[in-house]
Protein backbone atom coordinates (compact mmCIF):
# COMPACT_ATOMS: atom_id res chain seq x y z
CA UNK A 1 0.00 0.00 0.00
CA UNK A 2 1.39 3.42 -0.52
CA UNK A 3 0.15 6.65 0.96
CA UNK A 4 0.78 10.28 -0.29
CA UNK A 5 1.57 12.35 2.60
CA UNK A 6 1.80 16.17 1.95
CA UNK A 7 2.46 18.84 5.09
CA UNK A 8 3.02 22.68 5.53
CA UNK A 9 5.28 23.53 7.82
CA UNK A 10 4.66 27.29 9.44
CA UNK A 11 6.91 29.82 7.26
CA UNK A 12 9.03 31.18 10.46
CA UNK A 13 10.72 27.82 10.75
CA UNK A 14 14.02 27.90 8.26
CA UNK A 15 14.04 25.54 5.71
CA UNK A 16 17.30 23.84 7.54
CA UNK A 17 14.34 22.98 10.72
CA UNK A 18 11.46 22.16 7.71
CA UNK A 19 14.46 19.38 7.01
CA UNK A 20 15.09 18.21 10.24
CA UNK A 21 11.51 17.73 11.07
CA UNK A 22 11.19 15.86 7.80
CA UNK A 23 13.93 14.09 9.01
CA UNK A 24 12.25 12.91 12.15
CA UNK A 25 9.10 12.23 10.52
CA UNK A 26 11.00 9.49 7.87
CA UNK A 27 12.48 7.58 11.21
CA UNK A 28 9.01 7.51 12.51
CA UNK A 29 8.04 5.52 9.49
CA UNK A 30 10.68 4.08 9.21
CA UNK A 31 10.82 2.46 13.17
CA UNK A 32 6.76 1.75 12.43
CA UNK A 33 8.15 -0.60 9.69
CA UNK A 34 7.03 2.16 6.71
CA UNK A 35 9.34 2.62 3.89
CA UNK A 36 9.84 6.44 2.52
CA UNK A 37 9.43 6.09 -1.55
CA UNK A 38 9.49 9.48 -2.32
CA UNK A 39 10.38 12.51 -0.20
CA UNK A 40 10.06 15.81 -2.28
CA UNK A 41 10.47 19.94 -0.49
CA UNK A 42 8.01 22.12 -2.53
CA UNK A 43 9.96 25.57 -0.97
CA UNK A 44 8.03 28.09 0.65
CA UNK A 45 4.36 28.76 -1.55
CA UNK A 46 1.74 30.47 -1.03
CA UNK A 47 -1.39 29.44 0.89
CA UNK A 48 -4.72 29.50 -1.63
CA UNK A 49 -5.82 30.75 2.13
CA UNK A 50 -4.34 32.17 5.16
CA UNK A 51 -4.06 29.56 8.17
CA UNK A 52 -3.04 30.92 11.70
CA UNK A 53 -2.95 34.70 9.90
CA UNK A 54 -0.07 32.68 7.58
CA UNK A 55 0.07 33.44 3.95
CA UNK A 56 3.01 31.17 2.85
CA UNK A 57 4.42 27.59 4.18
CA UNK A 58 6.79 25.24 3.54
CA UNK A 59 5.10 22.66 1.92
CA UNK A 60 6.54 18.72 1.70
CA UNK A 61 6.00 15.86 -0.01
CA UNK A 62 5.93 11.83 1.50
CA UNK A 63 5.30 8.98 -0.17
CA UNK A 64 4.77 6.25 1.94
CA UNK A 65 4.80 2.67 1.75
CA UNK A 66 3.65 -0.22 4.12
CA UNK A 67 1.07 -0.73 6.53
CA UNK A 68 -1.50 1.61 7.72
CA UNK A 69 0.06 1.46 10.99
CA UNK A 70 3.38 3.22 9.50
CA UNK A 71 0.71 6.05 8.36
CA UNK A 72 -1.33 6.10 11.32
CA UNK A 73 2.25 6.45 13.39
CA UNK A 74 3.67 9.77 11.12
CA UNK A 75 0.13 11.28 11.15
CA UNK A 76 0.33 10.99 14.87
CA UNK A 77 3.74 12.42 15.11
CA UNK A 78 2.53 15.39 13.06
CA UNK A 79 -0.32 16.11 14.82
CA UNK A 80 1.64 16.44 17.94
CA UNK A 81 4.12 19.03 16.13
CA UNK A 82 2.94 22.54 16.53
CA UNK A 83 5.43 23.41 13.37
CA UNK A 84 3.00 21.88 10.81
CA UNK A 85 -0.21 24.09 10.18
CA UNK A 86 -1.98 21.90 8.13
CA UNK A 87 -1.58 17.97 6.68
CA UNK A 88 -3.21 15.43 4.38
CA UNK A 89 -2.55 11.78 3.07
CA UNK A 90 -4.34 10.12 0.18
CA UNK A 91 -3.88 6.47 -0.67
CA UNK A 92 -2.29 5.83 -3.74
CA UNK A 93 -3.42 3.52 -6.97
CA UNK A 94 -0.08 3.29 -8.46
CA UNK A 95 3.44 4.52 -7.55
CA UNK A 96 5.27 6.91 -10.10
CA UNK A 97 9.05 7.13 -10.10
CA UNK A 98 8.37 10.51 -12.30
CA UNK A 99 8.50 13.70 -10.36
CA UNK A 100 5.66 15.23 -8.89
CA UNK A 101 3.54 17.92 -11.15
CA UNK A 102 4.99 21.08 -9.20
CA UNK A 103 8.64 19.54 -9.53
CA UNK A 104 8.47 19.25 -12.79
CA UNK A 105 7.14 22.56 -13.60
CA UNK A 106 9.93 24.13 -11.41
CA UNK A 107 12.61 22.33 -13.31
CA UNK A 108 11.42 22.33 -16.57
CA UNK A 109 12.30 26.23 -17.47
CA UNK A 110 15.71 25.08 -16.06
CA UNK A 111 16.63 22.32 -17.87
CA UNK A 112 15.56 23.58 -21.36
CA UNK A 113 17.66 26.41 -20.53
CA UNK A 114 20.61 23.93 -19.88
CA UNK A 115 19.73 22.29 -23.18
CA UNK A 116 19.66 25.30 -25.10
CA UNK A 117 22.80 26.69 -24.06
CA UNK A 118 24.34 23.23 -24.69
CA UNK A 119 23.09 23.05 -28.30
CA UNK A 120 24.21 27.01 -28.39
CA UNK A 121 27.84 26.51 -27.76
CA UNK A 122 27.68 23.47 -30.01
CA UNK A 123 26.70 25.89 -32.79
CA UNK A 124 28.37 28.26 -33.61
CA UNK A 125 27.25 31.68 -31.21
CA UNK A 126 26.75 34.09 -33.40
CA UNK A 127 24.77 32.42 -35.85
CA UNK A 128 22.32 31.40 -33.29
CA UNK A 129 22.10 34.77 -32.04
CA UNK A 130 21.49 35.91 -35.42
CA UNK A 131 19.19 33.53 -36.30
CA UNK A 132 16.98 33.88 -33.05
CA UNK A 133 16.81 37.44 -33.30
CA UNK A 134 15.51 37.15 -36.89
CA UNK A 135 12.67 34.34 -35.69
CA UNK A 136 12.08 37.31 -33.01
CA UNK A 137 11.12 39.99 -35.32
CA UNK A 138 9.57 37.52 -38.01
CA UNK A 139 7.10 36.93 -35.01
CA UNK A 140 6.74 40.27 -33.60
CA UNK A 141 6.13 41.01 -37.55
CA UNK A 142 3.37 38.41 -37.79
CA UNK A 143 1.34 39.12 -34.64
CA UNK A 144 0.83 43.09 -35.69
CA UNK A 145 0.24 41.84 -39.14
CA UNK A 146 -2.23 39.55 -37.57
CA UNK A 147 -3.56 42.26 -34.68
CA UNK A 148 -4.04 44.99 -37.72
CA UNK A 149 -6.35 42.63 -40.21
CA UNK A 150 -8.19 42.08 -37.03
CA UNK A 151 -9.07 45.60 -36.47
CA UNK A 152 -9.95 46.24 -40.18
CA UNK A 153 -12.17 43.71 -39.96
CA UNK A 154 -13.89 44.27 -36.86
CA UNK A 155 -14.07 48.10 -37.72
CA UNK A 156 -15.39 46.87 -41.39
CA UNK A 157 -18.29 44.91 -39.73
CA UNK A 158 -19.26 47.47 -37.34
CA UNK A 159 -20.08 50.09 -39.74
CA UNK A 160 -22.00 47.47 -41.95
CA UNK A 161 -23.70 47.13 -38.86
CA UNK A 162 -24.52 50.49 -38.15
CA UNK A 163 -24.98 51.65 -42.14
CA UNK A 164 -27.86 48.26 -41.97
CA UNK A 165 -29.29 50.07 -39.18
CA UNK A 166 -29.65 53.63 -40.56
CA UNK A 167 -31.12 51.75 -44.00
CA UNK A 168 -33.62 49.99 -41.69
CA UNK A 169 -34.60 52.98 -39.84
CA UNK A 170 -34.70 54.99 -42.82
CA UNK A 171 -37.01 52.11 -44.36
CA UNK A 172 -39.27 52.32 -42.09
CA UNK A 173 -39.69 55.66 -41.78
Amino acid sequence: MYYETIFIVNPDVSQENTEELTNALVERVEKAAGRIVKREYWGSRPLAYSIAKRKRGHYVLLVTDGEPAAIQALEAAIRLEERVMRFLTTRLTELSDAPSPLMRRKSTPAEEAASTDETATEAKPEESKSEEKVEAKTEAEAKTKTTAKTKKTVKAKVEEKTEAAASSEEASA
